[in-house]
């Protein structure tokens, strides 16, 4: 028994090491793990599909979608059918939250175009054809000049062109309202484009287009500046281009550094050349004057 103790001794310590070396090995495993973290979420609805202005919301059009509470977004809402008859007053994309700030009030539930012209402004109509329309290429959304050809008036022998409205918005073309995807690169001619306008504006609108004829022409979206001009007019049309210069500025408080059309200015007046020669007769000088050519 003796001569095997050692024996024991060793295997008892390899197990002592061994159980050790599990517990301190368990230990730190319990240590480093990865804490799971319940997250808490919110159910908000979306848009099933993109959903333009002035669009009356179907039930089939929503559908709801978890969010985190840490990153909801303001005035979201979480009941689809709460949103059954709200209008869209700004376009919502495809699984983009709907938002009240994105919604007419909810006392109104008629879609279209009066649901999403601004409070103190109007909604007016203009008949375009395929030029006047910038050859279908007008959309909801766009801004337009709108330029009038008119007879000048009393002791004025030729028409006038001018912008009478700048940075208008167009809110529908057609009986459309919205319009995206492939469709805004295609050309869709029509007879009728809806402008939104200030009362003031609807007065200017509808006088130029019953004393003239109406030509719109497309901004860039990010274009948002007002240009003064001063019309244009048959002698200033055939004057373009005759290297008279630079057009002048406009000098006061609205327009102070924007140019306006240029003005043909009135040619230099040419004084004639003079010399001055001495004559003499008879022992006597005298001088006179000519004038050269």
């Amino acid at each position: 028994m003796g001569r095997y103790r050692p024996v024991i001794f060793l295997g008892a310590a390899i197990i002592v090491a061994f159980v050790t070396s599990y517990l301190i090995y368990n230990y730190l495993q319990k240590r480093t793990a990865p804490k799971e973290v319940a997250l808490e979420t919110q159910p908000v609805a979306v848009a099933v599909a993109n959903l333009p202005w002035g669009t009356a919301i179907k039930k089939e059009m929503v559908k709801v979608e978890p969010y985190l509470k840490k990153s909801l977004p303001g005035g979201y809402i979480s009941d689809p059918s709460a949103l059954e008859g709200r209008v869209v007053l700004s376009p919502i994309a495809a699984n983009e939250p709907i938002l009240q700030s994105r919604l007419a009030p909810v006392d109104l539930k008629t879609g279209g175009v009066a649901a999403v012209v601004k409070p103190k402004n109007r909604a007016v109509a203009v008949r375009v054809d395929k030029i006047i329309g910038v050859a279908g290429f007008i959309y909801p959304g766009n801004r337009v000049d709108v330029l009038v050809t008119i007879d000048g008036g009393k002791g004025v022998p030729e028409p006038i062109t001018k912008i009478v409205l700048e940075n208008i918005l167009v809110l529908a073309t057609g009986a459309d309202v919205q319009k995206g995807g492939k469709e805004a690169a295609q050309a869709t001619p029509v007879d009728v484009i809806t402008l939104e306008v200030t009362p003031e504006e609807t007065e200017k609108l509808a006088h130029a287009a019953t004393q003239g004829k109406l030509q719109l022409a497309l901004r860039n979206y990010q274009d948002t500046e007002d240009v003064l001009t001063r019309g244009t007019r048959t002698p200033a049309l055939l004057a373009s281009y005759s290297g008279v210069g630079e057009a002048p500025k406009v000098s006061d408080k609205q327009g102070k550094g924007k140019r306006v059309a240029a003005v043909r200015p009135p040619p230099p007046k040419i004084e004639p050349a003079t010399f001055t020669v001495e004559v003499v007769r008879g022992g006597q000088s005298s001088k006179v004057n000519f004038e050269g050519r």
